[in-house]
């Protein structure tokens, strides 16, 4: 039986790198998948680089509801736990897996139609738009894969651990390298593949294994001692505290996807190399983010238990440490983003046109990096605070209307062409920060008495602690 970590107590630094690492670590072989499935597809033509590149955004909408399930239960098992409520942080455990299984039923029957009509929009009649609506259908066979892995795992982080899912996505990793080019390309002399569609394919199983660990793995936990059949039934006041943590979470999610295709409508007009320069560079870009995913993430249940436990300083502390983190790393990735793009870009294509277009959108992300790991903190934060409807309006601000606008302004006003794509994501990104951190402090101030606020005796760490 494992057993669940109390947050509580303890060096904060030790927590996180106890936490952060083991989760970085898993997203990495997470992206390297998905870096597989962008370097099969370019080996199969540019076409198909645009097709992945705007069907994953579709489908990303999908999974978003998976990654708002994972900050619910963290945030609201995490806290049961650091209040002491084993009881309560069971029930919520089981009956958050049975939500999972239905909202995963009833996104599958809605994508199915809604997908391909998404699809449309962000893209021009011809091959790319085709084989893109064939993929985003494939896939749809992972969503279980992805919706209850991400739940399960959300369930893993409130008790401390992110092992689990690393060793997961490290296995799922090796899968997908060799289950891309058997289902891509076939077995010579028996079977011919399936080309593009055999990406999506692999991704489906790969997943769907990740899945099948997590879940083995929480029935193995302290959590899940003693849950009956009559744990899983479906309760309306448990569902409401589920709903009002996730929405918020996977509506800013979804709303990012938003920003993603409100880029790709600009970008369609620059031609099928823009939007699968823009495809890969997102998939560079989460390689150099991953360590800041894995930071923000120990984040959430450090927070939530403390918060839970009244451990206010310690919440406050838990924020600042992990922007101190943050900037340590940024310091040196973002030099090497910014000079090594052009060697990042030909690792995935040959195509001049899509490395010259993906360069320029990587060398201006390197000096917004430090920005999107701030921003990605304070979401934690707020998450863990129970407040997770202000990262859904710093969302709509940053990722729907400021990306819209200034993309406007720049493309349309002052004619900069992709560049001007590039500035508005940026400038949109940099004012999101801005409010993001005065919304912090309007929460933190009445939530934990401040985000600034020097401790007090009762809630002061000790020095062992302090960084």
């Amino acid at each position: 039986m494992s057993r669940t970590h109390d947050l509580t107590e303890g060096s904060l630094p030790l927590h996180f790198k106890r936490l952060a690492v083991p989760a970085a670590i898993g997203m990495v072989f997470t992206t390297l998948y998905n870096v597989v499935d962008v370097f099969f597809a370019g080996l199969i033509g540019t076409d198909a680089q645009a097709g992945l590149a705007i069907s994953f955004q579709a489908f990303f909408i999908c999974i978003t509801f998976g990654f708002g399930l994972s900050s619910a239960m963290t945030a609201l098992v995490g806290n049961a736990i650091g209040a002491k409520q084993a009881d309560e942080a069971r029930i919520l455990a089981a009956r958050g897996i049975g939500f999972g299984v239905i909202i995963t039923v009833v996104l599958a029957i809605i994508a199915w139609f809604v997908g391909p009509e998404l699809i449309k929009l962000v893209s021009t009649e011809g091959s790319y738009r085709d084989a893109g609506t064939r993929y985003f259908r494939f896939l749809l066979l992972s969503l279980p894969g992805f919706i209850l892995a991400f739940g399960v795992n959300g369930l893993l982080q409130s008790q401390g651990d992110t092992v689990s899912m690393q060793r997961g996505q490290i296995a799922a990793f090796f899968a997908n390298i060799g289950l891309n080019p058997l289902f891509v390309f076939g077995i010579p002399g028996i079977w011919g593949g399936m080309g593009f569609d055999g990406i999506a394919i692999s991704t489906a199983l790969s997943q769907t294994g990740i899945m099948v660990y997590v879940l083995w793995r929480v029935s193995q936990t302290d959590l899940m001692a003693g849950v009956t059949r009559a744990c899983f039934r479906p309760a309306a006041d448990t569902y409401n505290q589920i709903i009002k943590q996730m929405l918020p979470v996977s509506m800013t999610m979804a709303v990012m996807m938003t920003a993603g295709f409100v880029v790709q409508y600009y970008l369609k007009g620059f031609g099928t190399s823009a939007v699968a320069a823009y495809g890969v560079a997102l998939r560079v870009e989460q390689l150099f983010l991953l360590p800041v995913f894995g930071l923000t993430g120990a984040l959430l249940p450090i927070a939530a238990q403390n918060f839970g436990a009244d451990q206010h300083a310690r919440v406050r502390q838990a924020l600042l440490d992990c922007w101190k983190f943050g900037w340590m790393f940024m310091a040196v990735a973002c030099p090497i983003l910014y000079f090594a793009a052009p060697l990042l870009m030909r690792s995935f294509t040959d195509d001049p046109d899509v490395i010259a277009i993906g360069v320029s959108y990587l060398r201006i992300d390197g000096f917004i990096l430090p920005i999107y790991m701030m921003l990605f903190a304070i979401n934690s934060f707020l998450q863990a605070l129970k407040r997770p409807i202000w990262t859904f309006w710093i969302g709509v601000y940053r990722q729907a209307f400021g990306v819209a606008f200034f993309s406007w302004v720049y493309v349309a006003l002052l004619d900069l062409g992709v560049m001007g794509v590039w500035f508005g994501i940026a400038t949109s990104v940099v004012s999101g920060w801005l409010i993001s951190l005065v919304v912090a402090e309007h929460v933190a101030r009445k939530s934990i008495g401040g985000l600034w606020k020097p401790t007090t005796t009762r809630q002061s760490l000790n020095h062992d602690e302090r960084l």
